[in-house]
């Protein structure tokens, strides 16, 4: 397409207003100024139109040309993806410091896809058969961990007249050719081009049965999020947003994750960059980084990168998504995805809504978040796939009546709240299990009996009963003091303690801890209500709770948190039943001293 030029009229930071190409269109992507930089058109008039630059604008002057490239902003996609780390426009780190150095060079263009590496493809079908969109040409082994599927792209339909054989090919080759009903013959490469604004499509939503284990007991237990589901987590500065998704990526049990640090501070970025290739995937043993994909847009970059980059992010989950894989997206954090549209939306001059933020920031953020979801996708059979999207927020403050918040709150069903007190006390993940929530409660609740245990659901009923009693009860001790609690109050007050930190805390930087398996957290909590029973029924028998709290299978349950993932059933075990054992000693001890009768008539 001939590329259409115009003049710079105006510049107001990452806005630029410009002229003389009257058949621009909305999105449509334009290098502005002599050194070209990066814009996309985000309003149009009937003599100017106003582009939003993604590179710092310093330097370019009106009267500079313009050109409309006909494209909207789009992103690659193929073989090549996993294991890359990419800006907020998807130009791949790496590749701009080698052309660049450190500092990167404004106006830069770079592909997405590595367009000289092969790749060894294995055809799935043959010459004469029918495809569709979405159908499976052939496989890719794209790391030790995924194997990546060949698509047909949308609008080719009809009937194979030439298919690669198995070999070695770049992303951009020819791997098949398919004539149409009317005869037109279509050329299909590894690679895709999809344009970022709009979700891919697919056959039909579906419903959200199976929960996207996290690997964090407080979330896996009281406030699950399902694959395919949408969460966020918002919570003050040191509250542990930016820990807490690090652990989600590393360990969720979905098979691609795409992480998009979207205006977070760089050092947080650094430390993913650093860490993520030596982490060991539990499932696999390979490289974590080899089904992860990073965007990494950080708060010193300019800040309309950040409203894209998002895009960019969804769209790549969706494309691994249609394969038919279940996808985690975390996106940290979409507060600062808000303020920049905040800040474009001022030089707009556009009328401000609550707090400056645009009039329309509900609705943009619940066309990201309704781009999650689990889906029949397209192709033939019945294939599924999903996308779960999991967005930090960052209230100033700590202030959840803020709109991005409220506005967040009103579209997602899993909330995580992150308690600055609870960060305070050095309590972490710091989540507030009385006022967090998971809408998933009831369409989980099947597979936890099916795959934990049938008395799962009343195992957290119960766990959350004796936290909520025990907040009660802690407003009582601070006026009167804990010697003023019967024994019984006493008892609940022990166990709520027990849940809270021999279970609820976690260590992300332990080399156990970091990772508690399902089961694990099963048999946990399972070992906790049943040692608070038995200290109710002894306290009814008149024991006191300090003689309980002598017993020495307290210290096997402290420590049950940091037994070995492949060994934990032997551990879980041998404590159960040291429970039943030291409660039946302790019981007939006290019988035959008499002390049970005499502690039951005070």
């Amino acid at each position: 397409m001939t590329e259409e030029t115009g003049r710079i009229e105006n510049i107001a930071g990452p806005v630029v207003e410009c002229s003389g190409i009257p058949a621009v269109r909305m999105y449509e992507v334009v290098r502005v100024g002599n050194q070209q930089l990066i814009g996309e058109v985000i309003e149009v008039g009937e003599e100017e139109f106003t582009a939003q630059v993604y590179e710092e604008t310093s330097g370019i002057a009106p009267g500079e040309p313009v050109h409309a490239t006909g494209d909207s902003l789009s992103v690659e996609l193929g073989p090549g993806l996993l294991g890359s780390i990419y800006d907020g426009i998807q130009r791949p780190l790496p590749d701009l410091r080698e052309m660049s150095g450190d500092f990167i060079t404004r106006g830069l263009s770079v592909e997405g896809l590595n367009k000289e590496k092969k790749w060894q493809f294995t055809p799935s079908l043959k010459v004469g058969d029918s495809v569709e969109p979405g159908d499976f040409i052939g496989d890719v082994p794209e790391t030790g961990i995924i194997t990546s599927k060949i698509l047909i792209p949308l609008g080719v339909k009809g009937e194979i007249i030439e298919i690669a054989k198995k070999g070695e090919y770049t992303v951009n080759e020819t791997i098949c050719k398919v004539k149409d009903a009317q005869g037109d013959v279509h050329s299909v490469m590894m690679m895709q081009r999809t344009p970022v604004r709009v979700g891919r499509p697919f056959k039909e939503r579906v419903g959200m049965h199976t929960p996207l284990i996290t690997g964090q007991r407080v979330i896996d237990t009281f406030m699950p999020q399902a694959k395919g589901g949408t969460g966020a987590i918002p919570g003050g500065f040191g509250t542990g947003k930016t820990v807490t998704l690090h652990q989600f990526a590393k360990w969720a049990d979905a098979q691609v994750v795409v992480y998009v640090g979207c205006g977070e501070r760089g050092n947080e970025m650094t430390e993913a960059l650093e860490e993520w290739p030596h982490l060991k995937d539990p499932k696999s043993g390979r490289p974590l980084m080899e089904r992860t994909v990073l965007i990494a847009n950080t708060s010193n970059m300019p800040v309309a990168a950040r409203e894209a980059s998002i895009y960019v992010a969804v769209t790549i989950a969706e494309y691994f998504r249609d394969q038919g894989f279940d996808v985690a997206l975390m996106a940290d954090s979409t507060s600062r995805w808000a303020e920049a549209l905040r800040e474009i939306s001022g030089r707009l001059g556009q009328l401000p809504s609550e707090e400056g933020y645009p009039a329309y920031l509900g609705s943009r953020l619940a066309q990201f978040y309704e781009r999650g979801g689990r889906v029949k996708t397209l192709g033939s059979g019945d294939r599924m796939g999903s996308v779960t999207v999991c967005g930090a927020v960052s209230p100033p403050g700590g202030d959840f009546s803020e709109p991005v918040t409220q506005a967040t709150l009103r579209i997602v069903k899993v909330f995580w709240a992150l308690d600055k007190d609870l960060a305070a006390r050095r309590f972490f993940p710091a989540i507030n299990t009385l006022t967090s929530y998971s809408l998933y409660f009831g369409t989980l609740q099947k597979w936890q009996e099916d795959n934990m245990g049938k008395d799962w659901p009343d195992l957290v009923k119960e766990a959350l009963a004796l936290l909520q009693k025990d907040q009660e009860l802690r407003e009582i001790v601070q006026l009167v003091g804990p010697d003023a609690l019967p024994e019984s109050e006493r008892a609940i007050l022990e166990a709520a303690r027990m849940i809270k930190e021999d279970f609820l805390t976690q260590s992300a930087l332990h080399e156990i801890d970091t990772y508690s398996p399902i089961g694990k957290t099963y048999r946990m909590l399972r070992i906790i209500i049943k040692f608070s029973k038995k200290m109710t029924e002894a306290v009814q028998l008149g024991v006191q709770v300090r003689r309980i709290l002598e017993l020495s299978v307290l210290d096997n349950i402290a420590r049950m948190k940091i037994s070995p993932w492949d060994s934990y059933n032997e551990t879980m075990d041998t404590i159960e039943r040291k429970i039943d054992g030291e409660f039946q000693s302790l019981l007939q001890e006290l019988s035959e001293s008499g002390l049970l009768h005499h502690e039951s008539a005070q």
